[in-house]
């Protein structure tokens, strides 16, 4: 059965928003690293697309690569979380 964000795992997507939470500012090498994922830049595409998120990118490096990180000031409250992240939604889950 596939999942919301499919081909990319619950554990990835909820290292992810966790990730972005806690103000970090992520990249493939980062997921790679911390989760064994590939898919961060869909994973990014949805939770922007689908569920609001305001993340911003940019791109750093010879190979231009990619680096999210949540909007700063942004209201954490008035985010939509994906089914493997919802518990993220709670107050102090992310730290």
């Amino acid at each position: 059965m596939a999942h919301d964000l499919t081909f990319s795992s619950p554990t990835q997507i909820a290292w992810a928003c966790r990730a972005l939470l806690t103000g970090r500012t992520i990249g493939h090498n980062d997921e790679i690293a911390e989760v064994d994922g590939h898919r961060l830049a869909a994973i990014v595409h949805r939770l922007k697309s689908k569920y609001g998120w305001p993340i911003d990118t940019t791109y750093t490096g010879r190979e231009n690569a990619a680096q999210y990180k949540l909007r700063p000031g942004c209201d954490r409250a008035a985010l939509r979380f994906p089914p493997s992240a919802k518990h993220l939604g709670t107050p102090g889950a992310a730290e």
